[in-house]
């Protein structure tokens, strides 16, 4: 297993976190962005920066992930793809996205676009909690011992 994080708009806390679990569990980890980033010294983790533009972060994650690979996004048409490909999709907040719940979230991402397309004022996320830092950490464990 390796682990892809798509590391744009992967909040910092979050990063720190798969920091120290790829670190602890000696797993392969590589943050994908367009513009450059601080990784700690380490010989499990590394930093890949592509070129700037749209979806160019995700497509180069969804052509070099693998079957059972863990990819870090909250990105619903990302996760979509790396699950297709055998993948598991996990988001900043802990959400674990599945051949059983994309569908919906993408047909849920189309609507809202659509709507804010049509002028629909709409506020973005809320910031991340701790409740959400620890849903991420529980489920980055459970994947991680899962695969060891």
């Amino acid at each position: 297993m390796k682990i892809w994080v798509d590391a744009d708009a992967c909040p910092v806390a979050i990063k720190e976190i798969i920091f120290r679990a790829a670190t602890r569990t000696r797993t392969n980890t590589c943050l994908v962005a367009n513009h450059a980033m601080r990784i700690p010294k380490s010989d499990v983790i590394q930093f890949l920066r592509v070129e700037s533009g749209f979806d160019i972060a995700d497509n180069e994650i969804v052509k070099r992930t693998e079957q059972h690979d863990l990819v870090i996004t909250s990105d619903i048409p990302l996760a979509a793809e790396v699950i297709e490909k055998g993948a598991i999709a996990l988001s900043s907040r802990g959400e674990l996205f599945t051949k059983d719940n994309i569908g919906p979230r993408l047909n849920m991402r189309d609507f809202m676009d659509t709507m804010r397309a049509s002028g629909l004022e709409s506020s973005g996320p809320p910031p991340l909690s701790n409740t959400d830092k620890q849903n991420f950490a529980n489920h980055l464990d459970r994947i991680l011992a899962q695969a060891n």
